[in-house]
């Protein structure tokens, strides 16, 4: 049976006021949140189960959502984001794996969302004035203080894993890798079990001097890098001890932890299209990004810049040599898992 689109209003409320009306659809609630675009086409279920969008409204460039359901089995983690935006959405997806559409994804996880509003617009406000907080509501608000005023808090502490917890593939280890979660997906471990590596998720309040791995990454996360202290401070003792792979706020963290700045981007790298150039080489990588904020390029005093994000010159990887530590903001490719594993070897 068909669902039919409920044509109840709804309200998409920028921090200065400008209101654009749409329909509503998800969770029957309210929410406020940092108001972020993705330029993704396809992958609206990886976006929707990352936890790195913790504290943000996701808003969708790409007109159509939904077409193909929701997958269970394609998600990454667990649904962080305070809201979701979309010019229109599917009512009626069409694909054999399909176990549900997106509305009741929304409403199984308690996530506003809104759709019939001009997402090019938006983008365009969020392109030349910077990322904005945005609410999703049901009445336009008669103050919009509350907006103004939202931080995210807390990202990592509400992402991360708390608990250590260990992956053993079956028959014999090669090695044994320790994974910082500071807000990963599931992919990592899952990859290196099927290669044959024992993985230890350790929690985001980790030590470095209980640490006993042949190796370390230190995940992607969400939130701002400089209110991570404690974890930093963890990651300096680490470093020259064992081979260590930042990926996202792992990278940032292990930059900061090297006398390194970090600062926020106007709007972001959100997408699956993002150009990334090897540094000394004629490549370009197409790259998987979804973080706020870069390490300073200015403020690098240790280690060797690696990586150029292509339209913006900002940093998108850095090479810890005589440590035998390299770090990548994006979510990386073989190519770059191949390179840590050989490091552990060594």
């Amino acid at each position: 049976m068909i669902k039919v689109k409920c044509m109840k209003k709804r309200y998409l409320v920028l921090q200065d006021g400008t209101a654009f009306e749409g329909y509503a659809f998800g969770a029957d609630s309210e929410n406020i949140g940092e108001l972020i675009f993705t330029t993704n086409m396809v992958g609206y279920i990886e976006t929707l189960t990352d936890p790195c969008y913790y504290g943000q409204i996701v808003m969708q460039t790409f007109p159509m959502i939904g077409n193909y359901g929701i997958i269970e089995s394609d998600f990454i983690g667990q649904p962080k984001l305070h809201g979701y935006v979309v010019r229109e959405w599917c009512e009626a997806p069409s694909n054999f794996r399909c176990e549900y559409d997106l509305d009741t994804f929304l409403k199984n996880n308690g996530i506003p969302g809104i759709y019939g509003v001009d997402t090019r617009e938006i983008t365009n406000i969020i392109r030349d004035g910077g990322t904005v907080n945005a609410k999703i509501c049901d009445e336009l608000p008669a103050s919009f203080d509350d907006i103004k005023e939202y931080k995210i808090v807390s990202a990592v502490e509400n992402t991360g894993s708390t608990e250590k917890s260990e992956f053993v593939p079956e028959g014999d280890c090669k090695k044994h890798i320790a994974i910082v979660d500071l807000g990963s997906t599931k992919n990592m471990e899952q990859s290196l079990m099927e290669k044959g590596y024992k993985v230890t998720l350790l929690p985001y309040s980790f030590k470095a001097s209980e640490v006993e791995a042949d190796g370390v990454i230190i995940s992607e996360g969400p939130g701002c890098p400089c209110v991570n202290a404690e974890i930093t401070a963890q990651i300096k003792e680490l470093m020259g001890k064992l081979p260590v792979f930042g990926i996202g706020l792992g990278h940032q963290l292990m930059a900061l932890s090297q006398g390194a700045e970090t600062e926020k981007l106007t709007y972001g790298h959100h997408g699956s299209n993002q150009p990334v150039k090897i540094v000394g080489t004629p490549r370009t990588l197409i790259t998987t990004q979804n973080h706020g904020y870069v390490v300073k390029k200015d403020s690098v005093k240790e280690g060797v810049i690696s990586h150029l994000n292509g339209n913006d010159g900002t940093v998108e990887g850095i090479e810890y040599t005589d440590k035998k530590a390299f770090s990548v903001q994006f979510e990386p490719d073989d190519a770059l898992i191949e390179k840590f594993l050989k490091m552990m070897e060594e």
